[in-house]
């Protein structure tokens, strides 16, 4: 048996060093031919990296609200999917006050989002304004006040003309010298500035809290959006061990409050951090594998590359196969020195596509970075091991056929083959 394995490894070895002899010879063909395969292990690296690096980041975003909240949004009841979430208005502050009586809930702020321009002198932007509840201040947001106060809840409830400035507003409108104090002018209306919050980082996009204006919630539905509900509640947790139990508690509630027996027809929807780290999770892993289905499209492209190039190879060195069996070699032999050869170039496509997917993540964390996302680089161990598989078998796949076409060339008439 040992003599067998002895028989069989020195064969695989010879086959190895005929192979790799014959790469060396051909180095620029042998790159070109794994152009595909490079180009799809270099785009599963960036997708597994890039991945895990958004969804860090994403996760990071949700974590710093807390562990000890859960959310109330409004959503479309499932029988009734036509309707847009800004048609519906079920959501009020007297739901949030009715929640803020439940044993377990210690706080909470409602929320709503409206747009309007905003002027001080001769300076003017059109601005999204972030109507909240005082409590926000405190309640898992992270604000921290570069000059002056928050609004309180005396403010709130009186529908005082105040504001809070973002950073990037305050630096538009005001540049260096101090805006506490001074009024701007929101549509038509005067507003005085309280307080002005320190830069935020990790919030460009859409939602770039530091290019916002805070206003108090039942000042923007008052006095300026002429409406009278939220887009959705932040409630704080006095223990988070029964989060899931205060979230069934707040849906009861709500079903009461709204006239709903079937849950079915909700109008809202009541999240726990867990769930919503769970959604994220699932939406980020799908858009991964949608992406890695695609780039593996050209590892395919890449393989059927590879195996034109394998019988072009074959036939070029029709004399040599000829001359290896005149002088005892087998259909094994044979086969294994081709196979061989079309494993070792996907393998060499293999790494310098995990060279050049690791750069090119790695350069894109840093312009993230320098866009003030806090995207970490993340070493895609999974993406690297994945691409390894299917390289390998592209390789196996697409060179088994012209492996078994060379082992089956009759060496009479491959000796007589011309060069």
């Amino acid at each position: 048996m040992l003599c067998i394995m002895n028989k069989l490894f020195s064969k695989i070895k010879l086959a190895f060093k005929l192979a790799l002899t014959s790469l060396r010879l051909n180095i620029l063909r042998t790159s070109l031919t794994v152009l595909g395969i490079v180009v799809g292990v270099t785009s599963i690296v960036v997708v597994f990296s890039a991945g895990d690096g958004v969804r860090n980041l994403i996760l990071g975003e949700v974590e710093s609200y807390g562990t000890n909240i859960i959310q109330t949004e409004v959503k479309a009841p499932s029988e009734s999917p036509s309707f847009a979430i800004g048609e519906i208005t079920s959501l009020k502050i007297s739901d949030m006050e009715a929640i803020n009586k439940l044993d377990n809930i210690k706080d909470s702020y409602a929320v709503s989002l409206g747009q309007d321009r905003i002027k001080y002198g001769s300076e003017s932007q059109k601005i999204f304004l972030f109507g909240v509840s005082a409590p926000y201040q405190y309640i898992g947001s992270g604000v921290t006040l570069d000059e002056g106060t928050f609004f309180s809840e005396a403010d709130d409830r009186s529908q005082a003309q105040v504001v809070v400035l973002g950073s990037k507003i305050k630096e538009t409108l005001f540049g260096d010298q101090s805006a506490v104090g001074e009024f701007v002018s929101i549509g038509k209306k005067k507003f005085r500035v309280v307080g002005v919050l320190k830069e935020k980082g990790g919030s460009s996009g859409f939602m770039d809290f530091n290019d916002m204006v805070f206003v108090p919630i039942k000042t923007l539905h008052k006095k300026i959006l002429g409406i009278d509900y939220a887009m959705y509640f932040v409630h704080e947790l006095k223990d988070t061990n029964t989060a899931d139990e205060t979230a069934e508690e707040v849906r009861y509630l709500l079903r009461e409050r709204h006239d709903i027996s079937d849950p079915s027809k909700d109008d809202f929807r009541v999240s726990t951090m867990d769930e919503m780290v769970e959604i994220l999770n699932t939406v980020t892993g799908a858009i991964s594998f949608l992406l890695l289905a695609i780039v593996l499209i050209s590892l395919l492209v890449g393989g059927v590359g590879i195996m034109n190039i394998m019988y072009v190879t074959v036939s070029e060195r029709t004399p040599e196969i000829g001359l290896r069996k005149a002088l005892g070699a087998k259909k094994g032999d044979i086969t294994w020195q081709f196979l061989i050869e079309s494993v070792l170039i996907t393998f060499w496509g293999w790494l310098l596509g995990v060279i050049f997917g690791l750069i090119l993540a790695y350069i894109l964390a840093l312009i993230a970075n320098r866009f003030g996302l806090n995207w970490k680089f993340i070493f895609p161990f999974q993406g690297i091991f994945i691409s390894l598989l299917f390289s390998l078998g592209c390789g196996f796949l697409f060179g088994i056929k012209p492996a078994q076409q060379a082992s089956r060339l009759d060496p009479i008439t491959a000796l007589r083959q011309e060069d």
